[in-house]
């Protein structure tokens, strides 16, 4: 039983990796979310770098600096870069959902667009390569070259 159930959750781990909708969770399953995907996969968008920039904030504060730059270093990271960066991520955010709701909305007529705006704007903020489902386009809309 256990080999079994091994195998089905190994079958539906390669599925999800190779795309096909029928393994996704429901939360992404639907023409609407696989166009909110594909919409913000084949984009660079400002918030997508928001975690690594925190992370760099991060280290940033980290480094043991001379007195007289770290304070400097600080100044200008915590009190220009990050609310400069928190309101890009708002304003992206805000413009993603929008966008995709009102593209989705004209694409696929009859189809629920209830949280397909938010869906798209948590994608837009997770780094590419740990999005999952995993991105079907680059950016500039090509689509992925397959794996060897």
């Amino acid at each position: 039983m256990r080999a079994k159930q091994a195998a089905e959750r190994d079958r539906a781990r390669k599925g999800m990796l190779a795309g096909d909708e029928k393994y996704y969770p429901v939360r992404d399953r639907g023409p609407a979310r696989k166009f909110a995907r594909d919409w913000v996969d084949s984009r660079r968008l400002p918030s997508q770098y928001f975690l690594p920039f925190s992370l760099l904030i991060l280290l940033a504060t980290w480094i043991p600096w001379p007195v007289g730059t770290r304070e400097l270093i600080l100044f200008w990271v915590m009190m220009t870069g990050w609310p400069v960066m928190m309101v890009g991520v708002l304003f992206t955010s805000v413009y993603v959902s929008w966008k995709v709701k009102k593209e989705a909305a004209a694409k696929f007529p009859g189809e629920s667009m209830k949280g397909v705006g938010f869906y798209a704007a948590m994608r837009a903020l997770q780094i590419r390569k740990l999005r999952f489902p995993p991105p079907q386009l680059l950016p500039g809309g090509k689509p992925v070259p397959p794996k060897k």
